[in-house]
């Protein structure tokens, strides 16, 4: 699978959060290598309020060209954060085009629906293909391979035939 153009995208307002971990942990495991884009959103700065900063114009043009995106934020207020939003916000409908995997974190089981009613409607909105189910991971757990192993043996054939479909 090396010749898919693939992203991580966080949205956790922490640099180098355990998000951001968690993220590039379930893309090695999903395709066996680092990703081609890392998108820590809350490195980008001013120019994400910026509609014509052509830096973020660029990011999210090559994120909507990969043929699979991580989309990763911890849980805040039951949904995805206002910084991811800010930054997805940017896309048009239908701009990504290939396969999104939403995962985020949370403090308790409470919220485990959250990435299924905000961001899988969002990224298909915006054209991805979400497949199966969304993950939803404890925070506690974000290093923890055995939190991801069960989402991993349904959703990782799923995600190799579509990428394998599209390449």
């Amino acid at each position: 699978m090396s010749t898919v153009h693939t992203a991580v995208v966080v949205g956790n307002p922490k640099p180098a959060s355990r998000t951001l971990t968690a993220a590039l942990h379930l893309h090695r495991e999903l395709v066996d290598r680092e990703p081609d884009l890392v998108v820590d959103v809350a490195t980008l700065g001013a120019g994400l309020v910026d509609w014509t900063d052509a830096t973020i114009d660029a990011l999210v043009a090559e994120v909507g060209r990969a043929d699979l995106v991580v989309v990763a934020c911890p849980t805040y207020k039951a949904t995805y954060t206002g910084l991811l939003k800010l930054f997805l916000d940017r896309f048009a409908a239908g701009q990504l085009r290939g396969v999104a995997v939403p995962l985020m974190l949370g403090g308790g089981p409470a919220h485990a629906l959250a990435p299924e009613h905000g961001l899988v409607p969002l990224l298909s909105h915006l054209g991805a293909v979400v497949p199966g189910s969304a993950l939803y991971v404890l925070d506690k757990q974000y290093d923890d391979p055995a939190a991801y192993a069960d989402w991993l043996a349904r959703s990782r054939p799923v995600v190799e035939k579509l990428l394998r479909s599209d390449a």
